[in-house]
């Protein structure tokens, strides 16, 4: 299984390339969940667009639980690949679906517990409320197979193979499609469900989704060693991953929290901002999905060549992909200049959530280039185990500059003050995480996995 995928010694450039289109076809078919569900789901009129833009908040917390989880997936994993220690490979990714499922079951019964309450926090009310109401009811069913997708998935990355998490998402992603107009609008045979049939979709190819991973892990791959409840290697295992993934899912969680924030900001003024809003970062995730899926990429290559002793090709290839996500982001942007208006107006028909959509999508994607660096950055840290250095960029970014910011703009200009807060903000530390990169290393205490090894036999 050893650098199966050219990850130790192939170009560079290939390597990442050839992992990269992969990735993105997966990423942009996760993403289109969210933005497939919103495009239905606004036809239903304002309310039904502001109910599901108020889930963001908390469908991205599990789904940043899932990152930061797959963060120490993808990073541990590569390094005892890289170091040749595939058997320990396999209980290690046993162990960590294992406390996957279980952490994630919990959370998701809290949720349900407390839709009511969390939501009225977070400003939604009436109508809205009654909609989030019967959307997250199957969301939390199904969310605790959506990260075992994610986390299994990334098990597949960190051996260089992208292809195969990217089919598994593709065919979902088809699926959902299919799915989403015939539930939320009764066509045909199908009842009319409205909002709770968009999550009753995501619920079936979610479901597709788990069974075609399992298959590969399990049986085709064997990547998973089904090994007995020891509770001393479950213990170290738990621990090894929790350096990685609690720094990455907090860092991950941070973002969830400060949309949160600007949400309530947002609710106080009027609910067609918060449609507004909620669209416009959906379409951002789908403008970012090549920064995210060559950071899912450039994990698992820094994480091997670190596990097999090759600091400079890990930094060799970060600093490539920082160049290139500057270049692509600042050319992307271009065209959303003139097309800014037309996409805004098909997410609503209403004239202020289509002219607040609009300015969104101005402003906010001409420091995307920054941001990818802030996002490249992050995330290799957490390949060099400097998971919590990551983890202080992104509540710098946020909570000190972003929150702030926004903040002071709403006081001064309103909705629009507020939305220029934020690239603002990226570019700021977009420049200071590029003079990061430039001098990031491996602290002493993880530079093999040997030692990696060694760690989980104490």
């Amino acid at each position: 299984m050893r650098d199966k995928h050219g990850l130790l010694h192939a170009p560079i450039a290939t390597v990442l390339l050839k992992m990269t289109l992969p990735n993105l076809v997966g990423i942009l078919t996760i993403l289109g969940f969210s933005l497939v569900d919103t495009f239905f789901v606004s036809q239903l009129g304002t309310e039904a667009l502001a109910a599901i833009s108020f889930t963001f908040p908390v469908t991205l917390v599990v789904s940043s639980i899932a990152v930061g989880i797959g963060a120490g997936v993808s990073t541990l994993l590569g390094r005892l690949i890289g170091g040749g220690h595939s058997g320990e490979a396999k209980v290690f990714l046993h162990d960590t679906l294992l406390l996957t499922f279980a952490l994630v079951s919990l959370i998701c019964a809290l949720g349900s517990l407390f839709t009511g309450p969390l939501f009225s926090l977070l400003g939604a009310r009436g109508e809205s409320l009654s909609l989030i109401h019967d959307y997250m009811f199957v969301w939390f069913l199904g969310a605790p197979l959506l990260v075992m997708v994610m986390v299994g998935n990334q098990g597949l990355r960190s051996t260089g193979d992208t292809h195969s998490p990217a089919k598994i998402m593709a065919l979902a992603a088809v699926i959902n499609l299919i799915l989403d107009p015939l539930l939320i609008f009764g066509i045909g045979p199908f009842p009319r469900l409205e909002i709770q049939g968009a999550a009753i979709a995501s619920l079936l190819s979610w479901l597709l989704a788990a069974f075609l991973s399992g298959y590969l892990l399990i049986v085709k791959r064997n990547m998973i060693a089904f090994a007995d409840a020891d509770w001393p290697r479950l213990k170290a295992n738990w621990r090894r991953l929790a350096r990685i993934a609690q720094p990455a899912a907090l860092m991950n969680l941070m973002n969830p929290i400060a949309n949160a924030v600007i949400m309530a900001m947002l609710a106080r003024v009027d609910h067609g901002a918060v449609a507004a809003f909620g669209a416009g970062t959906r379409i951002e995730s789908v403008l970012l999905m090549v920064v995210m899926a060559l950071s899912s990429s450039l994990m698992p290559f820094i994480a091997q060549n670190l596990g097999a002793g090759q600091p400079a090709r890990a930094r060799e290839a970060l600093m490539l992909a920082l160049k290139f996500v500057l270049l692509f982001q600042t050319l992307l942007y271009l065209p959303l200049l003139l097309l800014a208006d037309p996409i805004a107006a098909l997410f609503s028909s209403d004239p202020q959530v289509v002219e607040w959509l609009s300015f969104y999508l101005i402003a906010l994607p001409a420091a995307y280039g920054p941001l990818g660096v802030v996002i490249i950055v992050a995330t290799s840290l957490n390949a060099y185990h400097r998971s919590m250095a990551s983890l202080v960029i992104n509540v710098c970014r946020l909570f000190l500059l972003m929150l702030p910011l926004a903040a002071l703009g709403s006081y001064l200009y309103g909705v629009q003050g507020l939305m220029l807060a934020l690239p603002l903000t990226n570019a700021l530390m977009g420049l200071a995480c590029f003079i990061l990169a430039g001098k990031v290393s491996e602290p002493g205490a993880a530079v093999s996995a040997g030692q990696l090894r060694g760690s989980a036999q104490d």
